[in-house]
């Protein structure tokens, strides 16, 4: 049976070394920025502890399995090439349309966030992978690719929230020591759904060598996205969470909408170092078109790429687990990690981009869109090297993502600031993938996009060493994160081992 520890969680005042104002008094503060009681109860099954509803990690894991729904399916359809038909020209327009729209809607996603809370922003957002999905079913039925156009710029502005509201919670819940480590755990999760989406379509054709995939892959697909956009109803709104020493998320008490948009300003103004991250925002996604279209697509059959989709984000784990827990070694100060990071992704990406331009020189694309070109399978002599390669492509996907968030993370703990960070680099990363779809769709040489993914890599990680070198600090005072809120200290700071009638989060 499940048992509650009932023990006291500390007042919003009890540290504060300064005499209270009469606007600040306990009970005012756990009115506004705290929920029910049992929200702050943790529960064991057995000798299996679970976190308290508001805390933290219970909400990470909810919205990890939202994307783990949502994103991960679409990521394991988009990861066959082509959306899973047998010519990527339909699934390229779709994505340029989504990636279009997308790049304007990230941008302002932490406006929107912001001002309509975590909850409304992810189950509005996860409706769009659903729609998406049909598109490709009735496509199979029809060639209608009027569909597949729309419903990639709905999603465009689906996801381009969900993405924001997801960020906010990876690297604004957590405290500063822990959040290499939750962007582990969502990184982990997220890419299960990936996973067990490639196997959707691996148990499907497994004994097909056709080109596309059948209704019923796309079918479950629908049915998955469904359950996920619904269960972003289970999350609580950001004011209500409250971590284990008993700090809470620093927001705005009261947005608006001008709140917003003038924070969106204000941020580019009191933090205009962060434009150093914007070039690896705009190649995080830049590289899947190549990946998944140019060696995925046009080297495999159906099977075959739905088991190096099942190789590439199965890496994703481990890489995400390598990466996000090394990023919080304590034995180190932050802003030695910061360029030990930066140092680590440097040499994998020279060794693995490296091992992808002698992979590329084999083939061009004249020669794989052949009519009679066959394409390979598992049972192929030579699939054991590009089997690798694919899956040192998803472990560097992994590490690239984990550690531009933990650099965003190091920056500030403010949720507000934070939500808007990571607007910049949904929307940036998004316009590089508009850019690099409409290259695909034009058929540029395989050799080019390559190149072009290689490039942009490096010459992100060169342009953002300036701040890492300079801006990463080993901890931010609170007083700097709350300038760019309406609250104050007290009403934020941590508060364990001090008498009160609420609950401590355990």
């Amino acid at each position: 049976m499940a048992t509650i520890n009932e023990k006291s969680a500390p007042s919003a005042n009890a540290t504060s070394a300064e005499p209270h104002s009469p606007t600040h008094d306990a009970s005012e503060v756990d009115q506004q920025l705290t929920g029910k009681p049992w929200m702050y109860r943790t529960r064991h099954i057995g000798p299996i502890k679970i976190p308290a509803y508001a805390s933290p990690p219970f909400q990470l894991v909810v919205v990890a399995f939202v994307c783990f729904l949502c994103p991960g399916m679409f990521n394991a359809l988009n990861g066959l090439g082509g959306g899973g038909q047998l010519d990527a020209t339909t699934s390229n327009n779709s994505n340029v349309a989504l990636y279009s729209v997308f790049a304007v809607v990230g941008f302002f996603a932490g406006t929107i966030t912001n001002r309509l809370g975590i909850k409304w922003t992810l189950s509005f957002g996860g409706l769009g992978y659903s729609v998406y999905t049909a598109s490709y079913l009735s496509y199979n039925h029809n060639q209608n690719a009027g569909f597949p156009i729309f419903a990639g710029a709905l999603l465009g502005l689906c996801a381009g929230l969900l993405w924001c509201a997801q960020g906010l919670i990876m690297i604004s819940y957590p405290p500063e020591d822990s959040k290499g480590r939750y962007i582990s755990w969502f990184w982990m999760i997220f890419n299960f759904g990936a996973v067990l989406g490639s196997l959707i379509p691996l148990g499907q054709n497994i004994h097909s060598s056709a080109g596309a995939v059948n209704d019923g892959t796309y079918i479950g697909f629908m049915v998955l996205t469904l359950c996920g956009a619904a269960l972003s109803w289970v999350l609580v709104d950001a004011r209500h969470v409250r971590r284990a020493d008993g700090s809470h998320v620093i927001l705005m008490k009261h947005p608006t909408w001008q709140s917003e948009l003038l924070g969106l300003l204000e941020t580019l103004k009191t933090d205009s170092w962060v434009v150093f991250l914007f070039p690896m925002f705009f190649a995080s996604n830049w590289f899947y078109t190549y990946q998944f279209n140019d060696v995925n697509l046009a080297r495999f059959n159906v099977r075959t790429r739905a088991l190096n989709g099942v190789l590439y984000w199965s890496s994703q784990i481990v890489g995400a687990l390598v990466f996000g827990y090394a990023l919080d070694l304590t034995q180190f100060r932050r802003s030695v990690r910061a360029k030990a990071a930066w140092a680590v992704l440097f040499v994998i990406t020279m060794a693995i981009w490296g091992g992808g331009y002698a992979w590329q020189k084999q083939y061009t694309r004249a020669e794989t869109s052949a009519k009679d070109y066959v394409k390979m399978d598992w049972t192929t002599s030579g699939y054991v090297g590009p089997m690798f390669l694919y899956i040192f492509y998803g472990a560097y996907d992994a590490a690239w993502q984990t550690c531009v968030y933990w650099f965003m993370g190091a920056l500030t703990n403010n949720g507000r600031k934070l939500a808007n960070f990571v607007g910049f680099y949904k929307g940036i990363q998004s316009a590089g993938a508009v850019i690099i779809f409409r290259i695909d769709a034009l058929k540029a040489p395989f050799m080019n996009e390559f190149a072009s993914c290689w490039g942009l890599l490096a010459g992100g990680l060169l342009i953002a060493l300036p701040l890492i070198m300079l801006k990463v600090r080993d901890t931010v005072p609170l007083e700097d994160d709350v300038k760019f809120s309406d609250e104050t200290i007290e009403e934020v700071m941590p508060t364990v081992g001090h008498e009160t009638h609420e609950p401590k989060v355990q």
